[in-house]
């Protein structure tokens, strides 16, 4: 596969997920001792893809290979799960650990998809969601497909265009063993996303700011951090 690949060393990338993604173990509460945790997580398995990922793997990725450590969990249910016609870079059969090197390309990118969500079930314009940012460190290399002129199909506005073609690319590089793709955010002119495709690569987990999406009869939505919406 001939393409261009660059290091990328950044410090706290930023990936938001839901609020109500954002949450414990199911049944964490219930375990009173290691033993009794270790048979809980069996029995939420039957139901959970991220357990299952975490005890068989994921096409490519071995069960040892999958993130241990602080904020496992989250690292781990990017992979294990997928949208049914998967995404830019990854189709339904896998997932990747997308990523932003700023807050602002992440909201951008998360406002413009949930947007579309509310437009296609019908819904009006009135909606409010919680972000949570999970913050990690990148430091490998990338596909870096950042200043192509003309810009791929993968990295078209439409993503009837683009999925399909981005898909089979990154199905490619990841069979070659590359590590994921440094792209220009398509949502946020400027910006800078990273579709990583190897666990082990989310180094230094933390989580950072809550951050609230609004939509009040518009399809834009407001954007604030919760901090500041406390005040």
């Amino acid at each position: 596969m001939n393409c261009k690949l660059s290091r990328v060393t950044a410090a706290r990338t930023v990936r938001l997920i839901s609020n109500a993604n954002h949450k414990p173990p199911v049944l964490e509460r219930l375990a009173s001792s290691f033993g009794a945790r270790s048979h809980l997580e069996a029995l939420e398995s039957v139901t959970s893809g991220r357990q299952e990922a975490q005890q068989k793997g994921i096409p490519g990725v071995a069960p040892e290979a999958m993130a241990k450590g602080y904020g496992y969990q989250y690292v781990n249910a990017a992979f294990a799960y997928a949208r049914p016609n998967g995404s830019r870079f990854n189709p339904a059969e896998w997932g990747a650990w997308y990523c932003a090197l700023e807050p602002e390309t992440s909201l951008q990118e998360v406002a413009y998809h949930l947007t579309r969500a509310i437009e296609a079930c019908g819904a009006d314009y009135d909606n409010e969601t919680r972000y949570i940012e999970l913050r990690a460190d990148l430091d490998a290399e990338f596909v870096d497909v950042r200043g192509l002129d003309p810009r791929p199909d993968y990295l078209h506005e439409d993503t009837g265009t683009a999925y399909p073609a981005g898909q089979k690319f990154a199905s490619d590089a990841r069979t070659n063993g590359l590590n994921g793709i440094v792209y220009p955010s398509v949502r946020h002119v400027g910006g800078t996303c990273v579709a990583v495709f190897w666990p082990a690569l989310i180094q230094n987990f933390q989580q950072g700011e809550t951050w609230v999406l609004k939509w009040e009869g518009q399809p834009v939505p407001t954007i604030a951090k919760i901090s500041d919406v406390r005040r």
